[in-house]
């Protein structure tokens, strides 16, 4: 039997780049996260992965890593390590303590030198001071001994209904060539919608509190077929409980609407961009984030529960969320989509298996 590719998460949160991995065909030796809800969920999700709490900001967190790993070779290492200390500190200040995040993962890549990585962050990344600060990651681990390629990628063009963008450097020894990103699989003439990603989802959530629940509908479409492969109970179909006031607005806000469409004076308070904003049935939904409190279900009058938010991630119906409604909503917001993980997965084991 072959030899899976091991891989190390780094910054795992729920797991979602795992889970593709996974799916690809990589052994996930460890995820690692500072987060412990987050782990817990993980924890549920990839059985034969260890988990380590650790903060990547502590001096000793990277000796603790190697020696979590008791001496196992890692092939790869997956991880979206935080920017934020970039917009402070500017490209010429890289090794500012700020960038402590970005900084230990280079520190584990050249630590554990495995045979490839991949970092995921938020598309303007790559623009930040004229893209000075991707040069700079790209020059780092250059000089490690990686060819590095980058790419922003839309979600749905791979498959998952949610125009989510993300850049990915992807990095592979020298000696392996130099990774091309896989081509998309959709367009916006077959992207998959919210209709064909979540119609097949009772219409009344359970109420808070009740976490199990049974399928009412078959599935109507080939995505919610693959996303219920295998389950055979509903998890996380939670509903929120909005208030009779809150129900009257999004009750006038229409399909693929936002607060432009109300009356005058109504919602004024929350003028930007995503504020009231009802998914669109026919079009992929908006990226998915962290609080899910201003998008809403492109039919019925409330927020998406956590499952909804999960499908439109590309979660299976099988991986179960933990924690507080919170922390639920965050680790869907945060995660990588499983579906696009594993297809740039599959793409990296081509390179891998040269040597």
């Amino acid at each position: 039997m072959k030899t899976k590719p091991t891989v190390l998460d780094l910054f795992s949160g729920c797991g979602g780049l795992s889970y593709g991995f996974i799916e690809a065909g990589f052994d996930v030796v460890a995820g690692l996260d500072h987060d412990a809800p987050s782990l817990d969920t993980f924890e549920l999700n990839h059985s034969t992965s260890k988990t380590l709490l650790v903060d990547l900001f502590d001096k000793s967190a990277i000796k603790n890593i190697i020696s979590a790993l008791e001496g196992k070779k890692i092939d790869v290492v997956v991880g979206g390590p935080p920017c934020q200390g970039f917009s402070l500190t500017g490209p010429r200040n890289f090794d500012d303590k700020r960038n402590t995040l970005y900084l230990s993962f280079i520190s584990v890549v050249k630590e554990l030198r495995p045979k490839a990585f991949l970092i995921e962050n938020v598309p303007g990344l790559a623009m930040m001071y004229d893209g000075k600060v991707k040069d700079e990651i790209i020059k780092r681990f250059t000089k490690l001994g990686y060819n590095v390629n980058y790419k922003i990628l839309t979600a749905a063009d791979y498959g998952v209904p949610q125009i989510r963008k993300r850049v990915f450097f992807v990095g592979i020894l020298k000696e392996l060539g130099t990774f091309d990103f896989p081509k998309p699989t959709h367009n916006p003439e077959n992207y998959i919608t919210a209709s064909q990603a979540i119609s097949d989802l009772p219409p009344r959530a359970k109420e808070f509190g009740i976490e199990n629940d049974s399928y009412k509908l078959p599935p109507k479409t080939n995505y919610q077929i693959q996303m219920r492969r295998k389950s055979d109970m509903l998890h996380n179909h939670v509903a929120s409980a909005h208030t009779e006031l809150i129900k009257s607005i999004i009750m006038q806000v229409p399909d693929g609407g936002n607060y432009k469409d109300l009356p005058k004076g109504i919602g004024s308070n929350r003028k930007f961009n995503e504020a009231w904003t009802r998914y669109n049935s026919k079009k992929p939904s908006k990226t998915i984030d962290t609080g899910h409190r201003n998008h809403f279900h492109y039919k019925y009058n409330r927020i998406p529960t956590v499952r909804e938010n999960a499908r439109l991630q590309s979660f299976p119906d099988t991986f179960i969320f933990t924690g507080t409604r919170t922390n639920q909503n965050r680790q869907v917001g945060n995660a990588v989509p499983p579906l696009l993980a594993s297809i740039i997965g599959k793409q990296l084991l081509k390179y891998l298996s040269k040597k």
